[in-house]
């Protein structure tokens, strides 16, 4: 579950326009390797996003774990990493960063980007930003191709490409550094991930209107079948073993251990300022669909047991959702599913 105070989202534009961003993403990309939004809604104070709990933990935690990946890992995690950009890029959705492997976090997305256009938002983590994106000249899709290059070397050697010990020295190795590539990596990987790296972006693999087509068929993805990775046909290299399906064990002690807190909200948001929340409440169509479907009972004795469907028809979809704010309330009943958070 996140949680957003609407005061703080309130206080910049930009917070305001990167909030609608990943509600409106979430709501609209429906793919195997990109998380999804079960229920979006509000209170007077905060707006809650429900997602797809993701029980295997964080790709990089396995990755601290395992210290480096061997190319075969490194291989199946980037095949489904590529299909999820892709589609990303098809809708025209920069990512911005970097069991099966999910996209998570939609919070420092930008919507509506189209072939030959430009954008000039700083965000992201340094470590896996492409240069055009540090100098603020403006930057398109082939961002997201450059981080997937910084990703692969990190997973091959356990670090990312450029480091330094601030911030400001990184960013002067990502402008002018040179790439350091172990002995070690095939000749395959390390000529994808130099073609990754271009700080030329014309010459980066993927920029251009093929967008990941070219980046599918390098030598390093040869033995790679697209059809097979997109159906999750294939077994993956990490399974972690779990108890259950709330199971928390691949995730940081550090964050599983805290008692949630739900903090106070001290202030109060006029009418016309809350209405800018209007159309944030969704619930998912698979949750719709759940709800749909006849009930399957067990009686007291064996000898009845029998299927039983609910004799009414199933209780309005509101019993179900959380309450809405009195602002969503007037257009729930059309605006549940297909709306998005447009303002």
């Amino acid at each position: 579950m996140k949680v957003l105070k609407k005061v703080s989202i309130l206080r910049t534009q930009k917070d305001t326009a990167h909030t609608r961003a990943e509600r409106n993403i979430l709501e609209a990309v429906k793919h195997p390797f990109i998380v999804e939004l079960v229920y979006a809604f509000q209170t007077d104070g905060k707006l809650y996003l429900i997602l797809e709990y993701l029980s295997g933990g964080e790709l990089f935690m396995h990755l601290e774990r395992e210290g480096i990946f061997l190319e075969d890992t490194t291989c199946f995690y980037l095949s489904e990493i590529i299909l999820a950009l892709e589609h990303l890029h098809s809708l025209g959705i920069i990512y911005h960063a970097q069991g099966h492997v999910k996209l998570t976090d939609f919070g420092l997305c930008k919507e509506h980007i189209q072939e030959g256009i430009v954008t000039h938002t700083f965000c992201g983590t340094i470590e896996y930003m492409a240069p055009e994106i540090l100098t603020r000249s403006g930057h398109g899709k082939a961002v997201d191709w450059w981080s997937l290059g910084a990703l692969m070397y990190d997973m091959l050697t356990g670090l990312p490409p450029f480091t330094a010990e601030n911030r400001k020295k990184t960013i002067e190795t990502i402008l002018k550094g040179k790439i350091n590539l172990p002995a070690y990596l095939t000749p395959d990987a390390r000529d994808l991930i130099r073609k990754l790296m271009k700080r030329q972006v014309s010459q980066r693999l993927g920029s251009g209107s093929n967008d990941a087509v070219p980046i599918k068929s390098h030598q390093f993805f040869k033995l790679v079948n697209w059809e097979d990775v997109l159906a999750r046909r294939l077994e993956p290299p990490i399974k972690p073993l779990l108890r259950s399906e709330d199971d928390v064990s691949q995730f940081d002690t550090k964050f599983t251990r805290q008692i949630p807190v739900d903090s106070p909200v001290f202030s109060t948001l006029s009418e016309s300022v809350n209405s800018i929340f209007q159309g944030f409440t969704y619930v998912a169509p698979s949750v719709l669909e759940e709800m749909q479907k006849p009930r399957i009972v067990t009686a007291r004795s064996p000898r009845r047991s029998r299927r039983i469907n609910s004799r009414n028809t199933p209780p309005h979809l509101q019993q179900f959702a959380p309450r809405p704010s009195p602002q969503d309330t007037e257009i729930m009943d059309v605006t549940v599913i297909n709306q998005q958070w447009i303002h």
